[in-house]
């Protein structure tokens, strides 16, 4: 603890002084451009991965980057989803994925969370994603197994996030893109699903046109399923 209060004291009396009028700014509202669904793994730090300042990101962290569908869940999911899009008017959302995860290997081995009832049942919401990679990469074992299904996982989370109401208006409106990423903790690397290849490939930069055409088709991420990379 001792080295998260020095950290603490080190931003008040240095990087916060020195920025003071910015986040006095702050002080006043938010205007995110996106929101980012990511794991809660501490390996994990959307704002330094995408090198944003406070204020340019709405994030939404849980074990797995899990979205339950509209109406499955209590938890605070929904909540955050809906303001991000409703009220803070967010134009892109992002569920990043990692390798790694370790939700995921316990999605893939239910016996792994015997001894912890409350993660097996959040691990509830991604039965989707443990039965399509169970029963449909049947000739896949280990990392192989795993890297499949952390991408899977990706994808499942934006069908769901569109059974969201303040989602699905924004949507039918074109004024939100949904984007899928896995952060590669091993290289720094981000692969983003391109819709026209339905593969995974290094995020590069692109120009308003590209996202559009980015944007998915609810249903066509598995038609290829020996093209994950």
């Amino acid at each position: 603890m001792d080295h998260l209060l020095s950290g603490m004291h080190q931003f008040r009396t240095q990087v916060f002084e020195e920025e003071r009028e910015f986040y006095e700014k702050l002080a006043h509202g938010q205007s995110p451009s996106a929101l980012f669904i990511s794991c809660s793994d501490s390996r994990i730090d959307p704002n330094l991965i995408l090198q944003a300042g406070p204020g340019e990101l709405f994030a939404l962290r849980n074990a797995g980057n899990i979205v339950p569908p509209y109406g499955a869940s209590n938890g605070g999911e929904a909540a955050t989803i809906e303001y991000a899009v409703s009220a803070l008017g967010v134009r892109d959302i992002v569920v990043c994925g990692h390798s790694q995860c370790g939700a995921i290997k316990a999605m893939l081995d239910p016996a792994s969370t015997d001894q912890l009832p409350l993660v097996r049942s959040w691990l509830g919401h991604a039965e989707a994603t443990r039965r399509i990679v169970t029963e449909n990469y049947t000739e896949l074992s280990g990392d192989a197994l795993l890297t499949v299904a952390i991408q899977e996982h990706v994808l499942i989370q934006l069908e769901n996030i569109q059974t969201h109401p303040a989602v699905a208006v924004k949507l039918q409106r074109g004024e939100l893109s949904l984007h899928a990423w896995v952060y590669h903790l091993e290289t720094g690397d981000i692969l983003s699903y391109a819709s026209d290849s339905e593969t995974f490939e290094p995020l590069r930069l692109q120009s308003q046109t590209e996202k559009a055409k980015a944007r998915r088709t609810p249903g066509s991420v598995r038609k290829k399923k020996s093209s994950r990379k």
